[in-house]
Order: structure tokens, then sequence, then C-alpha cells
């Protein structure tokens, strides 16, 4: 396997900037994945790291090495693609043996290699059939294969998971998550579903418009976003976020939003006053009087997810996401009091965290 570098990666498709100065280093052997919504250059950048396109600056580096000069095929890469993009014609053995085959491959070491991959799949009894006789989840394990059994220094899946059902989705995560610590290989994995992500990577690469917004754990970007597209982006349902003002009131800092004041109690604010926006996760809002921190919201509706509920309340004059348990009970028109621990809360000066 290897360590992959990007340095100052920057592309431009006429006046159209894909992606802007992007630096990127993933460890040998570490599951990074790269989150985003559509177009925010997500593959462009994957496809530059496999050489099928160009960039126009910078410099992609395996181990140390620049490769921007190799062809596609001297990478020693692996892509696996949303559409699977398997022969037809072929069974799944020869659609695995492929690429070795093409390589000159001594026939005896492809049959070990093949088989290896295919029982490290569970696709042993799969190998004479052909991917039309095959189920979605069959055929992303057979494209995961075809990209195994080269065993190349970097594995690029590019959204592989998107044409599958949800279930199936769910499984084939855990699939990948056993894959990944088996061969210890080396995965940049392209994804929009942070719920992937968040499973999967190692680290996470947030990008938005073509830059990086933040790369970390992925428990430290849901704990600590550094800006309210990371904060809104990541968590579902995602986070509650208001406009408003910090204010000092008898020596405690407050926030002031639309039709509710927050006491911050203690809370240590590089900010004396001014408006700043506030974010508040819906797990993170208790229902009752417990703390000192007490607001009321009047509910509006609720969504029953099966393992929990989700309060929509209105809080002031804005709306109010609560995480509750599956057996609480609220009406619509009820006003509840709420306990918000301000250790919790979020607070973004000009779209940046304080």
């Amino acid at each position: 396997m290897a360590s992959l570098s990007l340095k100052a990666i920057t592309k431009r498709f006429g006046k159209v900037v894909a992606l802007s100065g992007v630096d990127l280093h993933v460890e040998d052997g570490e599951f990074c994945v790269l989150l985003g919504p559509s177009g925010c250059g997500k593959s462009t950048l994957l496809n530059i790291i496999a050489g099928l396109i160009p960039q126009d600056e910078g410099t992609v580096l395996l181990d140390g090495e620049p490769v921007d000069r190799l062809a596609p095929r001297d990478r020693d890469v692996a892509m696996v693609f949303q559409s699977y993009a398997l022969y037809p014609h072929m069974t799944v053995s020869r659609n695995l043996s492929f690429g070795l085959r093409m390589r000159g491959v001594p026939k005896p070491t492809i049959h070990k290699q093949v088989l290896e991959t295919a029982r490290l799949l569970g696709i042993e009894d799969l190998l004479d059939r052909k991917p039309r006789e095959l189920s979605g989840g069959q055929r992303q394990r057979v494209a995961m294969g075809r990209a195994m059994v080269r065993k190349p220094k970097l594995f690029l899946l590019d959204e592989p998971l998107s044409n599958l059902d949800a279930r199936l989705r769910s499984s084939v995560r855990l699939e990948l998550k056993r894959m990944h610590r088996q061969i210890k290989g080396t995965i940049v994995y392209v994804t929009h579903d942070q719920v992937e992500a968040m499973t999967l990577g190692d680290r996470v690469v947030v990008m938005r418009d073509g830059k990086v917004r933040q790369i970390d754990r992925p428990e430290t970007i849901y704990a600590r976003p550094v800006d309210t597209f990371v904060a809104t982006f990541i968590g579902s349902p995602e986070m509650n976020l208001y406009q408003g003002r910090l204010v000092r009131k008898d020596g405690r800092t407050h926030f002031q939003g639309p039709g509710f004041s927050l006491d911050l109690g203690g809370l240590q604010i590089n900010l004396e006053e001014g408006k700043v926006e506030l974010g508040i996760r819906p797990e993170d809002i208790r229902i009752g009087q417990g703390g000192t921190t007490v607001l009321e919201a009047k509910v509006e509706m609720l969504s029953n997810v099966g393992s929990e509920k989700y309060i929509h309340a209105r809080l002031g004059q804005e709306g109010l996401t609560v995480c509750v348990p599956k057996e609480a009970a609220f009406e619509p028109g009820q006003v509840i009091p709420l306990t918000i621990d301000p250790g919790r809360v979020h607070i973004f000066h000009k779209g940046c965290r304080l």
C-alpha cells in the first residue's frame, strides 16, 4: 500500500473553478472519505488522483513520489465506479482476472489471487455466473474484488453504494469496513452521504465549492465543526442554527435570538458583543427544567422514526427540532420547557466557529 499526498491541486473547466488549492495527506492504510454535496469537486479530485483527468496546478504524490506524468495504468491504483463497470459477457471469474491477464500475470498466480479475493468477499459460489445473474450487492462485491485482486497501492471508490437500496447499503458498509481491516489498504472514498462518511472514515474531508472546509476524525467534525456549512451538513436531523447577538447582562453572556434569549452562563467566548450564529444539535436539548438555562417552545408536529421521535416546535420566531425518546408523548400546540447546557452549544461569527 502507499501514502497519498495532494499539494495545491487546482482544476478549471473554462471559467468554472472545480478545485481550488486542495491539500491533503492520506496515511498508508488509512480509510479517507471525501464528503460533500453534488458539484463540490470530490469526484473530480478522485479522477485527478487516478490520472483520468489532468490538474491545472499542483502535484499528486504516492509514497512521496510525484505521479503527475504517469498514465493511469502506471500509477498502480484501482478505481471502483458507481456503475460497477463490469463486463457483461464475462463470468465473475473472468471479470476478476481481467486486469491481471492484461498485465501478463502467470495463470497459476491469477487463479490463486482470484480465489483468495473471492473467499474474502464471500463470492466463491458466484465465479461462474455473469453480471446479469447477480443482485446489486453481489455486483458491487465483484467490482470491489476486481480492484482488490490486483493488490494496488491505492483504492479509489467513487460513490460505490449509491445504486443500492437502504438496507443493502447498510450491510455493504459493514462489509467494506471489515474488508479494510483485513487488507489494511489505503482507500479514498467519495460520497455525499454523511452516514457513510461517519461510519467508514478514519478521517473525513468535508468539501464545498472546490475547497476543503475541514479534515478530521468523524467524531471531531461532529463535535467541533469549523463553520456553519460543516455544522449543518453533518448530523441528521441537522443542527438548529439561529442568527442573533451576544449581549452582557449582570456579568453573564446571553444570546439574544429572534424572539428568545438564552443564558450562556460562564461560557468562554472570544467576542464581547455583536452579531453571531448559535447552533444547537437536536440531541443536546432536554425536555424539562433540570437546569438553569430554560426556554419554552410550542410543539407543531412530531416525526416518529422508530427508535426515537423528533419534536418540530416553534422557539420564539424560529423553528426548532428536538430529539426525544420513542415513548415520549406530546401534542401539537403544547408548550414545553427546554433545558440547554451552555457547554453543548456552538457559536459562530461570520460563519466561522468561535
